[in-house]
This record gives structure tokens, C-alpha cells and sequence, in this order.
């Protein structure tokens, strides 16, 4: 049986040398033991798993609502499909696959019922009151810092502080950088911005840009949002069709549907390990934060070519698909809702559990919002739709 500190060593052999290795992790803000037969950072992956937010994930929105249809991503779906093509990128480039596991399966864990509508519901909210707004990766990391509750001796799940700098830093084009206050320990968080960001953490940031545009072509596809023909326009999407092309297969085909999004993904993760692959041959370097200083902050990335291209066709996506009149009648009656749930509680926080909130304690106005927030934004889809059911409509069971 292997223990942890042969884990350890077979990563010192195999892992590339600006890969991180458990045996090196900055470490924990609480100390702990470590495990006998489990690496920190394998620690951490499961430590996300067994947590409230993560099997919350399965009835919280990607794109389109989760009771539209039984086929499209759900954000535990993404999430999944995130972590899968994290590690086939890290394993290309010899990287710590347990880590990247970690980061890719916590990075969304504080996203709102209703996808990127419900954030946007609740982030109008809060900066109405004066406060700082909502942000999705800011709220992942105060759930793993504070709001999971699993440990007598400290809030949180105690990650260790690369899977942390991983989530606090996680960016794409949907996802920027929270730089706004957070619940909890904000020295802790301020020292966590200043480390840099693991190239396994950056390896996730890429999986995730990856997962989302080419998995919501599949969902918009599937939805009818779009069609084949509106997608010709992307440089990206005509290299993708030439290299599925075959006798009988037309547009028309389910499968041409599953091939050219095949294809879209495959020509994406060569184009980003080749040009990731240059960037660091040849460094020397004495440390990650050495490596980020000479190579810069994308040291995972695509080539300029294929950011272009890609960009192309993101913006197709924008304009037919997260702009489509369903998808907007959709964000709009989930905006509404949640604004709806957001005035009731307002008016009588009393209505709120009494773990959520406290009828001894006098809140200030700005504290009462964030209290409403917080217990909106750990609510599913479902969740959200019932308790608006209750609140709004006759003879519903309390």
C-alpha cells in the first residue's frame, strides 16, 4: 500500500519542473496532520466533494434553466466536464493533476441560483445598498473558507493555499478576478492575492473557457438558439466542419453535432499545450513566482491566432445564443424572482429560517442585505422556484 510520502516521491520523479508537488504546498491557514495515505492536495479534492455547495451544483443553472430540458450542461455537468479536460491538459504538461482537480471542482461552488442572471440580480441589489456587489468567484472562495461548516475547530474546509489562490484568482471572459471585499479573514484573502497562481490553477481557468464556449454550441444547437449556418461566419467553426468532413454527413446529422464540437475542442487544447509548451521550454526559473515574473501571467495560454478566433466565435454566441429571445425570457423572469424573494425577506427578514437569521441581534441595513444575499445565493434553481411558490402564490405548503 502506498503512503503519502511515496505518493510525494513518485511527483518528484514525474511532475515537470515548474509543476507543483504536494510535498511543496504553501500550506493550510490552520494547521492540521497530515494524512497518512493522501497527499494535500488530494485531501482538498475530496474535501469539495463531500461539501453542501458542490452537490448543490446539480440543480443550479449553466446557461439554459435546469427545467427546460433534461440534455443541457447543469453547472455540476460543466463543473465536471471542466475537471475532465483540466487533467487531460495537465497530464499533457506534467503537471499535478490532484490539484488541478481541487481548483477545477471548487472554482464555481459560490455561483447563484439562475446562472449568470441570478448573479447579476443580486449584485444590482447589494450595490443599491452600497455595498459591494456580487461576484461568483469572491463568494466560492468565502464558501470554502467560511460558509461550509464541517470542522469544529475552524470555518471553512481548510484548503490549502494553492487550491485558495486557484479560486480567488480564477478569470475568464465570463469570470473576472474578485477584487472587491470578502466575508471572513480579509488579511488572509489580501496575502492570497499576492502569491501567484499556480500554472495548475491557470491550467483550469483555460479548461474552463474551453468547456463553456464549445459545450454551450452543443446546448445551443440542441436548443435551436442557433443553427449551423449561423456559425459559418467563425474562421473557427469552418476549420472544425473540414476536418469532420465525410460522405453523408450534413448539418442535419445528430452527429455532425457531436463531431464538429469534437473537433472544436481537440483544435483548442493542441493550439493551447503547443503554445503553453513554448512558453515555458528553455526558462530557468527558481521558483513559480520566479517563473511568472519571466514568463508573465499567462503562461497557460493559446496562441494569438486562436485567441482571435475564438474570440470570433464567442461573439456569435453572444449575439444568437445568451441574446436569443428565449434565453432572455428565460434570464428575465429568473431576475424577477429573485428580486421578488430579495423585497419579501426585506420587509420581513422574520421569514427567514432562524439559523440564517438571528431575532435577537439588531442588523444594520447593510448587514440585512447581506444576510438576504447569502441565504439567495446558496439556494438551487428548485430551491429558489419553491420558496417563490410559498411566498407568492395561495394554499402552498410552508
Amino acid at each position: 500500500m502506498r503512503t503519502r510520502a511515496d505518493i510525494e516521491k513518485i511527483e518528484g520523479r514525474q511532475l515537470a519542473p515548474y509543476a507543483m508537488r504536494a510535498a511543496d504546498s504553501w500550506g493550510r491557514q490552520f494547521s492540521e496532520t497530515e494524512h497518512a495515505s493522501r497527499t494535500c492536495f488530494q485531501r482538498d479534492r475530496d474535501r469539495v466533494v463531500h461539501s453542501e455547495a458542490f452537490r448543490k451544483l446539480e440543480y443550479k443553472t449553466q446557461v439554459f434553466i435546469i427545467f427546460e430540458n433534461d440534455y443541457y450542461r447543469t453547472r455540476l455537468t460543466h463543473t465536471l466536464e471542466v475537471a475532465q479536460l483540466a487533467r487531460s491538459i495537465g497530464r499533457n504538461l506534467s503537471l499535478n493533476e490532484d490539484l488541478i482537480e481541487a481548483v477545477a471542482l471548487a472554482h464555481d461552488l459560490g455561483h447563484s441560483p439562475f446562472g449568470h442572471a441570478g448573479e447579476d440580480a443580486l449584485d444590482q441589489r447589494l450595490k443599491k445598498a452600497g455595498l459591494d456587489g456580487f461576484n461568483h468567484n469572491q463568494r466560492s472562495f468565502e464558501v470554502v473558507t467560511k460558509l461550509e461548516k464541517h470542522y469544529p475547530h475552524f470555518d471553512g474546509l481548510n484548503l490549502t493555499t494553492e487550491v485558495l489562490v486557484g479560486v480567488l484568482k480564477h478569470e475568464t471572459l465570463y469570470d473576472k478576478i474578485a477584487q472587491t471585499s470578502v466575508v471572513g479573514d480579509k488579511e488572509f484573502a489580501k496575502k492570497l492575492r499576492d502569491r501567484a497562481c499556480s500554472l495548475e490553477a491557470q491550467v483550469v481557468d483555460k479548461a474552463d473557457s474551453l468547456a463553456y464556449l464549445n459545450h454551450d454550441i452543443d446546448d445551443g444547437l440542441t436548443s435551436g438558439c442557433i443553427a449551423a449556418g449561423d456559425l459559418k461566419e467563425s474562421v473557427l467553426w469552418r476549420r472544425a466542419v473540414e476536418m469532420i468532413q465525410r460522405p453523408g454527413l450534413i448539418e442535419t446529422d445528430p452527429m455532425f453535432k457531436y463531431q464538429v464540437v469534437r473537433a472544436l475542442i481537440d483544435m483548442q487544447v493542441r493550439d493551447l499545450l503547443e503554445t503553453t509548451s513554448a512558453c515555458v521550454d528553455g526558462k530557468d526559473f527558481l521558483s513559480l513566482e520566479d517563473l511568472v515574473k519571466k514568463a508573465g501571467k499567462g503562461i497557460v495560454n493559446f496562441s494569438a491566432k486562436m485567441v482571435e478566433e475564438r474570440q470570433q466565435l464567442q461573439d456569435i454566441l453572444f449575439e444568437k445564443v445568451y441574446h436569443h429571445w428565449r434565453v432572455e425570457r428565460m434570464t428575465s423572469k429568473a431576475r424577477r424572482i429573485l428580486n421578488e424573494l430579495f423585497d419579501v425577506y426585506l420587509d420581513n427578514p422574520k421569514q427567514l429560517p432562524y439559523d440564517v437569521y438571528d431575532r435577537s441581534k439588531r442588523y444594520s441595513e447593510k448587514e440585512l442585505y447581506g444576510v438576504i444575499c447569502q441565504y439567495i445565493a446558496a439556494m438551487t434553481d428548485r430551491a429558489a422556484l419553491d420558496e417563490h411558490r410559498r411566498l407568492f402564490e395561495p394554499y402552498q405548503k410552508v
